[in-house]
């Protein structure tokens, strides 16, 4: 049954998507007459939906982020994705999703790749140009202009480019020319290698995307050939509708992600529904090997109070973090400590390694971040503003329910403290919940994309920067602590106290 297409077919209308929670939707045009895209906000990813001109090139944007430090949304595109052997798939077929659709259009088009031979250089090079155009912040103010990036397109499509080489050392030169450390060119390789980031464990990747009605639904935007899910029947474009018997309706990509990791070699039942309309199956996927947990602990005694506290070390954040994080603090609560000492030292976030290695945060990093926040803030408080050209970046996340942890909390910094650690240590020292020890914070406060261009390298690019709940600009700064050491407890209840009772004023 593995595979079997609907008995209803479906069409997918042309129509524009639909706002999210997460953000609106919106539909842009780019200079050039050649692409049109359409983008969505999710979470603080964004993606674009495959058009295509007259010509027949399908702007396929893999990866595009408003997150903090440099996180990263993936999309892969893989070639034509055949039926793998019965014998490689253990599915059954589930007759529950209600079937409504006019016409089955074949998943393979959603996600249709264009040979690269078939894009001049010129396309390659104004496509990067356009993307700089379209989205680059100035964070640290170079006297990037409209005006000068066009003169500079102006400049380098002034005569033919005859050779791929040559062009991406063109868009290199282009990039450079911006000032900007952190947009930069990947080759074809290092854009492979970020884009197979596995956070789930089965060889996908997830991101939120509305179906033809418009719902937001959790779906397969990138997919390991060769890995568990792909051997198992799962196809790039299907969406998930449920782990191990729980509905995932509502929840979240990072969520779901979670939800698939375990440990290695165990399996997990996933429903899953080919297209929008297509038929729900069930598959059980082998796990293979995932993160470890970032997360250790250890109950403290301070004899000269005569209490005990709770000492969590989070070494990065990861699609475990939440989860482990809060079975850490509930076990040392239950143990009947009196303070929680959250240490994020020498925490950059969530590493990828793609060249250079540096300061780039998975998806799971910037919303595990965001998350682990929310555990220890109100209902309405603000976890962290992002800002930038888009009116897309410029968002404010809010944690929307009462606070999981409310024991006074002190946190560990240093000059390793970055990007995903220094949304948690901004969120929870701005809002009056914790107390910051140790050294300043590195400063990593800016936002990148990364973009696939048509002949499969790619682009990062500055897009915005994210500020504190008190609007501090972080980037470039950090964050300044309370204490260099950590002070009696009752010094720490004290300035809490008083940072509460100054924010109400």
């Amino acid at each position: 049954m593995k595979g079997a297409p609907s008995s209803a077919p479906c069409r997918r209308p042309a129509a524009p998507l639909l706002p999210t929670a997460a953000g609106r939707a919106t539909a842009t045009s780019r200079s050039s007459n050649r692409v049109r895209k359409i983008q969505i906000s999710c979470s603080s990813c964004r993606r674009s939906e495959e058009l295509v001109n007259p010509l027949r090139w399908p702007v396929l944007e893999a990866v595009r982020h408003g997150v903090a430090g440099a996180a990263i949304c993936f999309s892969l595109i893989t070639s034509s994705l055949g039926s793998p052997p019965a014998v490689m798939a253990d599915a059954v077929l589930d007759s529950s999703v209600p079937q409504q659709c006019a016409e089955q259009e074949p998943r393979e088009r959603l996600f249709e790749e264009r040979s690269s031979t078939e894009v001049t250089n010129e396309e390659i090079v104004e496509e990067a140009w356009e993307v700089v155009n379209d989205s680059f912040l100035d964070a640290e103010n170079r006297g990037w202009s409209p005006e000068k990036w066009m003169k500079r397109r102006n400049d380098v499509l002034s005569s033919p480019i005859p050779s791929r080489s040559r062009a991406h050392d063109t868009i290199r030169n282009m990039l450079t020319s911006l000032g900007d450390s952190y947009t930069r060119f990947l080759t074809t390789t290092e854009f492979s290698k970020m884009a197979r980031y596995d956070l789930t464990g089965i060889g996908i990747n997830l991101r939120e995307i509305p179906d033809a009605s418009g719902v937001i639904r959790v779906k397969v935007l990138g997919i390991v050939l060769d890995g568990p899910a792909y051997l198992s029947g799962i196809r790039q474009g299907d969406a998930i509708l449920s782990v191990n018997g729980e509905d995932v309706n509502g929840k979240s990509a990072f969520e779901v992600s979670s939800l698939l990791q375990e440990t290695s070699g165990t399996f997990v039942t996933l429903k899953v529904q080919h297209g929008d309309c297509g038929e729900a199956h069930l598959f059980r996927v082998k796990r293979q090997s995932v993160a470890q947990t970032p997360v250790f602990y250890r109950l403290e005694r301070i004899e000269s109070e005569d209490k005990n506290i709770g000492y969590v070390q989070l070494k990065e954040f990861n699609a475990l973090a939440k989860k482990d994080l809060v079975i850490a603090m509930k076990r040392l609560e239950e143990a009947g400590v009196s303070c929680l000492v959250l240490d994020l030292r020498d925490n950059r976030g969530g590493l990828v390694q793609v060249v250079p290695p540096s300061n780039f945060d998975g998806t799971a990093a910037f919303q595990a971040g965001i998350e682990i926040a929310k555990l220890f803030l109100d209902k309405g408080q603000t976890v962290i503003y992002t800002v930038g050209r888009d009116p897309e970046v410029q968002r404010a996340f809010v944690a929307e329910e009462a606070p999981v942890f409310t024991l006074p909390l002190i946190v560990l910094v240093n000059g390793q403290t970055a990007s995903a650690s220094e949304i948690v240590a901004a969120a929870l020292h701005d809002n009056c919940r914790a107390v910051l020890v140790g050294d300043q914070t590195y400063g990593k406060g800016l936002i990148q994309s990364v973009y696939e261009l048509h002949d499969g390298s790619g682009i990062v690019v500055t897009i915005g920067k994210y500020v504190s709940p008190k609007h501090m600009d972080i980037n470039g700064n950090g964050i300044r602590p309370d204490f260099s050491r950590i002070p009696a407890l009752s010094k720490v209840t004290q300035l809490i106290s008083k940072c509460s009772l100054a924010s109400k004023a």
